[in-house]
Protein backbone atom coordinates (compact mmCIF):
# COMPACT_ATOMS: atom_id res chain seq x y z
CA UNK A 1 0.00 0.00 0.00
CA UNK A 2 1.13 3.76 -1.04
CA UNK A 3 1.85 5.55 2.23
CA UNK A 4 1.85 9.47 1.84
CA UNK A 5 2.51 11.68 4.61
CA UNK A 6 1.08 15.57 5.08
CA UNK A 7 2.61 18.04 6.94
CA UNK A 8 0.78 21.07 8.07
CA UNK A 9 2.78 24.48 8.72
CA UNK A 10 3.92 26.30 12.21
CA UNK A 11 1.34 27.14 14.37
CA UNK A 12 -1.26 24.84 11.75
CA UNK A 13 -2.73 21.51 12.60
CA UNK A 14 -4.51 18.40 10.57
CA UNK A 15 -7.51 21.05 10.99
CA UNK A 16 -6.18 23.29 8.67
CA UNK A 17 -8.07 24.23 5.67
CA UNK A 18 -5.73 22.46 3.35
CA UNK A 19 -5.37 19.38 5.31
CA UNK A 20 -8.68 19.18 5.44
CA UNK A 21 -8.45 19.42 1.83
CA UNK A 22 -6.33 16.74 1.20
CA UNK A 23 -7.68 14.37 3.33
CA UNK A 24 -10.91 14.64 1.73
CA UNK A 25 -9.85 14.37 -1.46
CA UNK A 26 -8.11 11.32 -0.93
CA UNK A 27 -11.14 9.84 0.74
CA UNK A 28 -13.06 10.38 -2.48
CA UNK A 29 -10.31 9.53 -5.36
CA UNK A 30 -7.88 7.13 -3.41
CA UNK A 31 -9.17 5.29 -1.00
CA UNK A 32 -6.36 3.15 -1.70
CA UNK A 33 -3.69 5.22 -0.38
CA UNK A 34 -2.76 5.64 3.48
CA UNK A 35 -2.80 9.16 3.97
CA UNK A 36 -1.21 10.11 7.44
CA UNK A 37 -2.08 13.52 8.35
CA UNK A 38 -0.07 13.91 12.01
CA UNK A 39 -0.84 17.05 14.25
CA UNK A 40 2.88 18.19 14.77
CA UNK A 41 4.70 19.71 17.66
CA UNK A 42 5.74 23.33 17.22
CA UNK A 43 9.43 22.49 17.84
CA UNK A 44 11.29 20.52 15.03
CA UNK A 45 13.05 17.94 17.61
CA UNK A 46 9.20 17.15 18.67
CA UNK A 47 7.55 17.00 15.17
CA UNK A 48 10.03 15.00 13.76
CA UNK A 49 10.45 12.33 16.55
CA UNK A 50 6.62 12.43 16.01
CA UNK A 51 7.16 11.55 12.31
CA UNK A 52 9.65 8.95 13.25
CA UNK A 53 7.27 7.28 15.87
CA UNK A 54 4.12 7.35 13.34
CA UNK A 55 6.53 5.66 10.68
CA UNK A 56 7.39 2.80 12.50
CA UNK A 57 10.32 2.12 10.44
CA UNK A 58 8.19 2.40 7.22
CA UNK A 59 9.42 4.75 4.53
CA UNK A 60 6.88 7.05 2.90
CA UNK A 61 6.08 6.93 -0.89
CA UNK A 62 5.49 10.64 -0.71
CA UNK A 63 5.39 13.37 1.65
CA UNK A 64 3.20 16.77 0.76
CA UNK A 65 4.52 19.64 2.85
CA UNK A 66 3.16 23.33 3.71
CA UNK A 67 5.43 26.16 4.57
CA UNK A 68 7.39 24.96 7.29
CA UNK A 69 5.88 21.07 6.54
CA UNK A 70 7.68 21.95 3.40
CA UNK A 71 11.26 22.71 4.67
CA UNK A 72 10.79 19.31 7.53
CA UNK A 73 9.08 17.46 4.02
CA UNK A 74 12.21 18.16 2.12
CA UNK A 75 14.78 16.81 5.45
CA UNK A 76 12.47 13.64 5.15
CA UNK A 77 12.34 13.29 0.93
CA UNK A 78 16.31 13.55 1.37
CA UNK A 79 16.67 11.24 4.14
CA UNK A 80 14.24 8.76 2.45
CA UNK A 81 14.84 9.14 -1.10
CA UNK A 82 11.09 9.73 -1.73
CA UNK A 83 9.02 12.19 -3.67
CA UNK A 84 8.03 15.12 -1.97
CA UNK A 85 5.52 18.36 -2.73
CA UNK A 86 5.83 21.32 -1.24
CA UNK A 87 3.48 24.31 -1.42
CA UNK A 88 4.98 27.90 -0.40
CA UNK A 89 7.27 26.30 1.33
CA UNK A 90 9.83 27.78 4.16
CA UNK A 91 13.44 28.22 3.29
CA UNK A 92 15.97 28.56 5.69
CA UNK A 93 12.88 29.49 8.39
CA UNK A 94 15.34 29.84 11.15
CA UNK A 95 15.95 33.00 10.19
CA UNK A 96 12.07 33.72 10.54
CA UNK A 97 10.78 31.75 13.53
CA UNK A 98 13.77 34.52 15.35
CA UNK A 99 11.06 36.88 15.17
CA UNK A 100 8.58 34.18 16.88
CA UNK A 101 10.25 33.03 19.80
CA UNK A 102 8.27 32.34 22.58
CA UNK A 103 5.76 29.67 24.50
CA UNK A 104 2.80 28.24 22.02
CA UNK A 105 -0.17 26.44 22.41
CA UNK A 106 -1.01 23.73 20.68
CA UNK A 107 -4.98 23.86 20.47
CA UNK A 108 -5.71 20.49 18.79
CA UNK A 109 -2.83 18.60 21.19
CA UNK A 110 -4.07 20.89 23.91
CA UNK A 111 -0.48 21.42 25.35
CA UNK A 112 2.20 24.31 25.23
CA UNK A 113 5.61 24.36 23.29
CA UNK A 114 8.25 26.82 23.48
CA UNK A 115 9.90 28.17 20.12
CA UNK A 116 13.66 28.59 21.61
CA UNK A 117 17.08 29.51 20.20
CA UNK A 118 17.54 25.70 20.24
CA UNK A 119 14.89 24.87 18.02
CA UNK A 120 16.09 27.93 15.81
CA UNK A 121 19.83 25.50 15.86
CA UNK A 122 17.83 22.10 14.97
CA UNK A 123 16.16 24.19 12.05
CA UNK A 124 19.88 25.17 10.95
CA UNK A 125 21.18 21.81 11.43
CA UNK A 126 18.05 20.31 9.26
CA UNK A 127 18.58 22.63 6.10
CA UNK A 128 20.37 20.54 3.52
CA UNK A 129 23.05 22.12 1.51
CA UNK A 130 22.15 20.76 -1.58
CA UNK A 131 19.68 18.29 -2.99
CA UNK A 132 20.46 14.39 -3.83
CA UNK A 133 17.60 14.05 -6.58
CA UNK A 134 15.97 17.53 -7.75
CA UNK A 135 13.19 15.81 -9.85
CA UNK A 136 12.00 13.97 -6.89
CA UNK A 137 10.16 17.99 -5.55
CA UNK A 138 7.07 19.21 -7.08
CA UNK A 139 7.29 22.84 -6.05
CA UNK A 140 4.08 24.67 -5.95
CA UNK A 141 4.72 28.35 -5.45
CA UNK A 142 2.44 31.55 -5.45
CA UNK A 143 3.95 35.54 -5.93
CA UNK A 144 1.45 36.67 -3.79
CA UNK A 145 2.85 34.54 -0.33
CA UNK A 146 2.89 37.35 2.40
CA UNK A 147 4.20 35.33 5.15
CA UNK A 148 7.20 33.78 2.81
CA UNK A 149 9.74 35.36 0.03
CA UNK A 150 8.28 33.06 -3.02
CA UNK A 151 11.60 34.14 -4.73
CA UNK A 152 13.88 32.05 -2.04
CA UNK A 153 11.74 29.25 -2.59
CA UNK A 154 12.58 30.06 -6.51
CA UNK A 155 16.27 29.67 -6.03
CA UNK A 156 16.67 26.76 -3.97
CA UNK A 157 14.52 24.62 -5.74
CA UNK A 158 15.54 25.88 -8.95
CA UNK A 159 16.53 22.69 -10.72
CA UNK A 160 13.20 20.78 -9.39
CA UNK A 161 9.72 20.50 -11.15
CA UNK A 162 8.12 23.80 -10.32
CA UNK A 163 5.35 25.85 -11.01
CA UNK A 164 4.80 29.34 -10.07
CA UNK A 165 1.47 31.04 -10.45
CA UNK A 166 1.09 34.61 -9.99
CA UNK A 167 -0.85 36.50 -7.07
CA UNK A 168 -1.97 34.28 -4.57
CA UNK A 169 -0.94 34.07 -0.93
CA UNK A 170 0.63 31.91 1.71
CA UNK A 171 -2.22 29.67 2.20
CA UNK A 172 -2.10 29.31 -1.68
CA UNK A 173 -5.03 29.90 -3.05
CA UNK A 174 -6.93 27.20 -5.08
CA UNK A 175 -5.32 24.15 -3.30
CA UNK A 176 -7.80 21.82 -3.99
CA UNK A 177 -7.08 21.98 -8.07
CA UNK A 178 -3.69 21.04 -7.53
CA UNK A 179 -4.63 17.88 -6.27
CA UNK A 180 -4.93 15.71 -9.02
CA UNK A 181 -1.48 16.96 -10.52
CA UNK A 182 -0.06 16.51 -7.10
CA UNK A 183 -1.24 12.31 -6.33
CA UNK A 184 0.20 11.45 -9.75
CA UNK A 185 3.17 13.17 -9.24
CA UNK A 186 3.57 11.79 -5.66
CA UNK A 187 3.26 8.10 -7.46
CA UNK A 188 4.92 8.52 -10.61
CA UNK A 189 8.07 7.10 -8.98
CA UNK A 190 6.30 3.98 -7.63
CA UNK A 191 4.61 3.69 -10.62
CA UNK A 192 8.13 3.03 -12.24
CA UNK A 193 8.85 0.70 -10.28
CA UNK A 194 5.99 -1.49 -10.87
CA UNK A 195 6.60 -1.55 -14.48
CA UNK A 196 10.70 -2.38 -13.84
CA UNK A 197 9.58 -5.15 -12.12
CA UNK A 198 6.51 -6.25 -14.69
CA UNK A 199 8.96 -5.67 -17.60
CA UNK A 200 12.34 -7.23 -16.22
CA UNK A 201 13.27 -9.88 -18.54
Amino acid sequence: MSLILYLHGFASSSKSHKALQTRAYFQQHHPEIELLVPDLPYTPTEALAEISQLLAGRVPTAVIGSSLGGFLATWLAEQHACRACLINPAVAPYRLLRQHLGRYFHPVRQCHYEVSEQAITVLQQLEPSTLAKPSNYLVLLQSGDEVLDYRQALQFYQHCQLEVQQGGDHSYQNYEQQLPSIVRFCLQAQEFRTQQVMYRP
